[in-house]
C-alpha cells in the first residue's frame, strides 16, 4: 500500500513537471510569439490563428485514436511517443522557411497534444491506481496550473534575447531531455485498461466504479461532451488571446502583469478542491466551474465606476480559478459516472468533441477581435460559456434521475 502510494506520488510529480512544460511549450507561449511570427511572414493575426485552430482540430481527431491506444499499450507508452512527436513538431516549425511551409508545421503540434497532455495523463494516473486517481488527478492540475504563470513571462522575456525560432529549438529541448525521459519512466509504472466490449457493455455500473445506469450512460456521455466543448471553446478562445486582450480592453503593460493571476487562482481553486472538493460531487464541481467563466468575461464588461484594473483582476481571479477546476472534472467526471473501464476511450472521445469544437475559438475570437473589438468579442465568449452551464445542469438532472431509479 505504502509503495504503491509513493509510485502514484512521483507519478504525479513527474507529470506536473511535463505538463507545465507541454502546455507551456505547444499553447501558453503561441500568443507571445505570434506578433513575431506574423511580423517574419506577413501574415495577419486572423490567419496565424487559423493555423494555430487547425492544431486543436488535428488534435481533437486523434484524441479518439489516443485514448483508445492509451486503453490498449499503456498511457506511459503513449506518452512517450507523443513528447517525441511533439519535439519534432516544433522543430519542423522553428527550419520552416516560409508561410507555406511553417502553417503545416504548426498544425502537426496537434498531433502530439492528446498524447502528452490532461487526458493521456489523467489515464495514466487510473492505470496507476484507480482508487486514489480522483485525488491524484488534483494533484496534478495544482502543479500544472503554474503553466501559464511561468511561460507567459518566460516567453515575454526570451522573445527579448531570442528569435521565435530560437525559443522553439529551446522548447523542443524541454520536450526532447525533460518530457521524454519521464514519460518513458511511466511507460514502466502503467498497466493496460480494461477495454469496453460489446459482450460487457450491458454489465452493472458498479462493475467498473460507475455510479452511472447503464441506459443513461449514452445520452449522458453525449451531454458532458457537449457541455466540456461549450466551456472550452470559451476557455481556449480566451486562452489564448489573454495577455492581448487585457492590452486591447486598456490595460496596455500591465497586462501581462494581471494575466500571471490566472495561474496562482489556478492553484487557489485546485487546493480549495483538494480540502473541502470531497463535500461535492463530480457534477457539481462541474457546473460551478464552468459557471465561473463567463462570470469571469464580464468583470471586463463592467461600466464606471468600477476601475478597469478591479474588472480585470477580478476577470483574472474567476477565469482561472474556472479553468482551475475545468481541467480536474474533465478527469473525474468521467470516472465517477463512468468508471475506470475503458476509461481511456471515454475520455478520448470527450476529449475528441471538445478539441474539435474549440478549434475554431482562437480563429473566431481574433476575428471577432479585430472586426468588432474586445467588447463584442467577450460578449460571445461569455454566451457560449453560459450554454455549458446550462449543458451541466440538464446533465445533474439526468444523473438524479438515474441513481434514483438504482
Amino acid at each position: 500500500m505504502i509503495l504503491s502510494a509513493r509510485r502514484s506520488l512521483a507519478a504525479v510529480t513527474g507529470l506536473g513537471v511535463t505538463q507545465i512544460v507541454s502546455y507551456g511549450t505547444l499553447y501558453y507561449s503561441f500568443s507571445i510569439l505570434a506578433p513575431a511570427m506574423g511580423q517574419e511572414f506577413s501574415q495577419s493575426r486572423e490567419r496565424l490563428f487559423a493555423a494555430f485552430s487547425g492544431t486543436l482540430l488535428i488534435g481533437g481527431m486523434i484524441s479518439l485514436w489516443s485514448g483508445r491506444w492509451a486503453d490498449r499499450f499503456g498511457a506511459g507508452r503513449v506518452m512517450t511517443l507523443g513528447s517525441l512527436a511533439a519535439a519534432l513538431s516544433l522543430l519542423l516549425c522553428a527550419f520552416s522557411p516560409n508561410w507555406g511551409l511553417f502553417a503545416p508545421a504548426l498544425v502537426t503540434t496537434g498531433i502530439a497534444t492528446p498524447f502528452i497532455l490532461y487526458n493521456t495523463a489523467f489515464a495514466v494516473l487510473v492505470q496507476i491506481d484507480p482508487q486514489s486517481a480522483p485525488r491524484r488527478i488534483t494533484y496534478l492540475t495544482l502543479i500544472a496550473g503554474f503553466s501559464s504563470t511561468l511561460f507567459w513571462p518566460l516567453a515575454t522575456k526570451l522573445l527579448t534575447l531570442l528569435t521565435w525560432r530560437e525559443i522553439y529549438l529551446l522548447y523542443a529541448g524541454l520536450q526532447f531531455l525533460v518530457c521524454f525521459p519521464i514519460h518513458l519512466w511511466l511507460s514502466r509504472m502503467t498497466r493496460r485498461s480494461p477495454m469496453i466490449k460489446p459482450e460487457t457493455a450491458h454489465e452493472p455500473a458498479a462493475a467498473s466504479g460507475g455510479t452511472l445506469a447503464q441506459p443513461s450512460r449514452k445520452p449522458a456521455l453525449i451531454l458532458i461532451a457537449t457541455g466540456f466543448s461549450f466551456a472550452s471553446f470559451a476557455l481556449s478562445a480566451m486562452l489564448v488571446h489573454l495577455v492581448p486582450v487585457l492590452g486591447a480592453v486598456g490595460l496596455g503593460t500591465s497586462a501581462v502583469v494581471v494575466g500571471t493571476i490566472f495561474g496562482p487562482s489556478q492553484f487557489a481553486s485546485r487546493l480549495v478542491n483538494i480540502i473541502i472538493g470531497n463535500r461535492l460531487s463530480a457534477i457539481a464541481v462541474a457546473i460551478l466551474s464552468t459557471t465561473l467563466i463567463p462570470l469571469a468575461f464580464l468583470m471586463l464588461l463592467l461600466p464606471p465606476p468600477v476601475p478597469l484594473i478591479a474588472g480585470a483582476i477580478l476577470f483574472a481571479m474567476l477565469f482561472g480559478m474556472g479553468s482551475g477546476l475545468n481541467s480536474i472534472v474533465q478527469g473525474t467526471l468521467p470516472l465517477a459516472l463512468f468508471g475506470h473501464q475503458g476509461y481511456g476511450e471515454i475520455l478520448g472521445k470527450i476529449t475528441a468533441a471538445r478539441l474539435i469544437v474549440s478549434s475554431t475559438a482562437p480563429f473566431i475570437f481574433a476575428f471577432i477581435l479585430e472586426q468588432f473589438g474586445p467588447h463584442i468579442a467577450l460578449s460571445i465568449a461569455a454566451f457560449v460559456g453560459l450554454l455549458g452551464v446550462v449543458t451541466f445542469i440538464v446533465v445533474a438532472g439526468l444523473v438524479k434521475r438515474s441513481t434514483d431509479s438504482v
